[in-house]
């Protein structure tokens, strides 16, 4: 039985409106980073992120279908997910693009390899779990097995379609 005022399946849903109401969602902004198969560092600018389990500790990202680099998160196996600080916007712009430069982004790498961004609000290595479809993008869930934070950096946000920061606390 379907609720009385839900749309039926054959209602259109405008993509544009969908879109404007979940930039009313504030989210915080990341980077995921991997390895391709020719050593060559990856990376890619995301905002939906989350945990998901604390035991076994997982973390999972979406990253649309026809991103150029989806493969190399495939096939390596491993990535990191890196929390951008609020002095970091540079870095999210370059990891939007397709095929970001890594000239003069410092990083170091964990147990797994996938680059770690210095200077980051937080930062998880992980393996790859699973991947679960999700329309037009791709579920990864990894394994955590190393996390580090700063408890002194502000992360960057991003709300209605702007990047903002976060103010101060109201209690």
């Amino acid at each position: 039985m379907s609720h009385p005022h839900a749309p039926s399946s054959s209602d259109p849903l405008d993509q544009r409106a969908f879109r404007d109401a979940m930039g009313r969602f504030v989210t915080g902004v990341a980077v995921a980073t991997t390895i391709g198969a020719d050593g060559v560092p990856l990376g890619v600018t995301i905002n939906s992120f989350t945990s998901v389990s604390l035991d076994p500790p997982l973390v999972l990202f979406c990253l649309e279908r026809r991103a150029r680099s989806l493969p190399a998160f495939l096939d390596a196996g491993c990535f990191a997910v890196n929390l951008l600080a609020a002095d970091q916007r540079s870095l999210s712009v370059r990891f939007a693009r397709d095929a970001a430069d890594w000239k003069g982004v410092a990083h170091s790498r964990w147990m797994t390899g996938a680059p770690v961004l210095d200077g980051v609000v937080a930062a998880c290595d992980c393996t790859l779990e699973t991947t679960f479809d999700g329309g037009d993008h791709l579920i990864l869930v990894g394994r955590v097995h190393r996390i580090d934070a700063a408890p002194d950096r502000e992360p960057l946000v991003y709300h209605r379609g702007r990047y903002a920061r976060v103010d101060a606390p109201l209690f």
